[in-house]
């Protein structure tokens, strides 16, 4: 009487055991650099935050003529002035300091640096408001 065995032979085993590990081995590269990718991100995020209060702030400033009002209207003069709009502190992160000339209403480019990556940057509008 013949027994008939099922399973996996040692080749069979090590066939897909090579397999496996050159699809890890191509893989891999791709999920190191997510960290690089998420802390641009961030950046990329916190950049367009500070684009949002500074329009949000130009926008108040001009309804309210000008006028300086706690909550409705900041004076910006600096690029680095937009840490005085942020409900969040912009901690980790740094504002080049750029002055933006008068008259009111004149835009400047702003850069946001990752504190802990000078590599990661992102740009945002600085909007003059009260001269």
């Amino acid at each position: 009487m013949k027994r008939n065995q099922s399973g996996f032979t040692m080749i069979e085993l090590i066939v897909v055991i090579v397999i496996l590990g050159i699809l890890a081995a191509t893989a891999l590269p791709k999920f190191i650099d997510l960290s690089g990718d998420a802390k641009t991100a961030a950046v990329k995020g916190m950049a367009g935050s500070a684009n949002s209060a500074m329009s949000v702030n130009y926008a108040g400033c001009a309804a309210n003529g000008q006028v300086a009002a706690s909550g409705k209207c900041v004076a910006i003069t600096n690029c680095t002035d937009v840490s005085n709009l942020m409900q969040t502190p912009l901690t980790g992160y740094t504002v080049t300091s750029a002055a933006i000339a008068s008259p009111v209403g004149t835009a400047v480019t702003c850069t946001l640096t990752d504190d802990t990556d000078a590599t990661k940057t992102a740009t945002f509008t600085g909007i003059r408001t009260i001269n």
